[in-house]
């Protein structure tokens, strides 16, 4: 892993915009910028100095509300890997393992909610919401357990196949061993990659729901509403919204490397 050179990068892409989120108050050039500031003197200044990414429609410096806006990315990263993974984990591997009546029962709900396009039931449940961050984190955490339980069963659908399994049974181990001790230790390899595209694909569907307005709200700094807000004034102030869509995609670009490099490892002959 450590001649890996997509993980490398990656680390170092993620590492760098978790130290901006968690080192914004400090590092951030204007720290005032991230609330209800208004300087409609400096409104639409072009990138430079001191403003190097310039300022917004009313004269907020967009470095530091990028700064602080990964901190509303992250929260949905960590909102996710913490309880949409262990939960569709969970689901897919109880679904591999006991089969029969609730093998069908779980997956058949899965393919259901899977057949309803994501952003279309984001939407849905963001509109039955009053439109916040809480909104933005319930709509995402609904969904994305379907992906990993699909990817659990899956993997451990091929692990249940597996000699060593069969002798686990006969030599009288318990359900709780089967689960955590025999079959969950042999997909985590693919479970990790997974977590990995997640978090980049997560922060590109939070702002996805920022920009259509179901996601936080302003003043709040949030890199999806910085675009959306800045997409008006294109292309005269194109920094506007081209500056928070560079932002995105950096931290995009992290994560998805760390995934690329970790299925290398996990899978160094694919």
């Amino acid at each position: 892993m450590s001649r890996n050179i997509s993980l490398i990068v990656g680390a170092t892409i993620a590492a760098s915009v978790i130290g901006i989120a968690l080192a914004a108050p400090w590092i951030a050039p204007f720290p005032n910028h991230a609330g209800g500031f208004v300087d409609f003197h400096h409104r639409h200044s072009p990138p430079g100095w001191p403003h190097l990414f310039g300022t917004d429609n009313v004269g907020r410096d967009i470095l530091s509300r990028i700064c602080f806006g990964y901190r509303i990315s992250l929260l949905l990263v960590a909102v996710v890997v913490c309880l949409s993974t262990p939960v569709g984990v969970f689901l897919g591997i109880i679904a591999a393992y006991a089969g029969g009546r609730v093998e069908t029962a779980i997956m058949r709900f899965t393919d259901i909610i899977l057949a309803i396009p994501p952003l279309v039931m984001a939407l849905a449940i963001g509109a039955a919401l009053t439109p916040s961050l809480s909104s933005a984190l319930i709509a995402i955490v609904a969904l994305w357990w379907t992906w990993d339980a699909r990817l659990a069963y899956r993997a451990a659908k091929s692990v249940v196949a597996e000699d060593f399994i069969e002798a686990a049974k006969l030599s009288g181990a318990g359900h709780f061993h089967m689960l955590f001790k025999e079959i969950l230790p042999n997909c985590l390899g693919v479970i990790l990659v997974q977590a990995a595209f997640d978090a980049g694909f997560v922060i590109l569907f939070g702002g996805a729901l920022s920009f259509l307005g179901l996601g936080v709200q302003p003043p709040t700094p949030d890199l999806g509403t910085m675009i959306a807000t800045g997409a008006r004034f294109l292309p005269e102030h194109w920094w506007e919204a081209a500056m928070p869509g560079i932002a995105i995609l950096y931290a995009i670009l992290g994560f998805l490397l760390i995934a690329d490099g970790l299925r290398a490892a996990v899978d160094p002959d694919r």
